[in-house]
């Protein structure tokens, strides 16, 4: 179910099958233990254009170990099992979708009680098809809102997307940033004449200060290449060091909050 119970929600990214899918599933439990509420299931890709190095290296370690979309679908299955309330969206590019073909894929996330997906590479112009069969499952299609997105564009966007809408914070690739890009909020003011569904920004989050930053003018961060870091330093290791990481992130915002409150 894809509902932010926190101000600001967090939406958390990670490559299922790096390095393995015990630890994907270890992962996910641990961040929505720790506060997260969506989590992304990214499907390993050998071209990951959008994405920056962190998680190109993470694709490529998942693909060696011969991840498909179908565990990435049944990693969600378990998830769902397991944590029956939280938010679950596949992450992907539209290739792999298309091998499974569009009917199928619908039909085994609906089947397996994943909310929905976002594909990363359909544009809303290309997305009729993809966009009528998920409709016919009650499943969400997020897509994205660029800071280049015209204003026509954007409305395109809010009209095809359910669940939420991922605004990119920037032009380029994800990746972890010192600073939370300047045009970020003017980007979701933009989003928000058009649509009334939540917003969450993404695109180089990583940091307590950026998240605080994030929730003064939207309903969510989504956040990847700083938890993929994590995996890729400690590996099979990696859960309660990823929770640790989302909870100093909660941390940082409830402590922002309290000397806001004490001023």
């Amino acid at each position: 179910m894809i509902a932010f119970e926190h101000k600001p929600g967090l939406v958390a990214y990670l490559t299922c099958g790096d390095p393995d899918l015990a630890t994907a599933r270890a992962v996910a439990l641990a961040a929505i233990d720790a506060g997260a509420d969506v989590i992304e299931l990214g499907v390993p890709f050998s071209d990951p254009v959008a994405d920056g190095p962190v998680i190109q290296r993470a694709s490529e370690r998942a693909l060696k170990s011969g991840t498909s979309i179908k565990q990435v679908i049944a990693v969600g299955a378990e998830l769902r099992k397991a944590r029956s309330k939280s938010g679950l969206i596949i992450f992907t590019y539209f290739n792999p979708v298309l091998r499974m073909g569009l009917a199928e894929f619908a039909k085994q996330l609906a089947s397996n009680g994943i909310d929905g997906a976002l594909i990363t590479d359909l544009t809303v112009e290309e997305a009729g098809e993809y966009v009528s069969v998920m409709r016919e499952h009650n499943l969400v299609t997020v897509f994205l809102a660029a800071p280049t997105s015209t204003d026509a564009r954007l409305k395109s966007v809010a009209e095809l997307s359910r669940g939420f809408v991922y605004a990119v914070s920037r032009t380029g690739i994800t990746g972890q940033q010192k600073q939370l890009a300047s045009d970020a909020a003017h980007l979701v003011g933009r989003i928000r004449r058009v649509t009334k569904l939540p917003i969450a920004v993404g695109f180089g989050i990583s940091t307590p200060e950026q998240f605080q930053a994030v929730g003064e003018f939207a309903d969510a961060a989504a956040i990847g290449s700083a938890i993929v870091s994590i995996i890729e330093k400690h590996g099979r290791a990696s859960a309660e060091p990823v929770a640790t990481f989302i909870r100093g992130l909660r941390a940082g915002r409830l402590a922002a909050e309290a000397e806001t409150l004490a001023k």
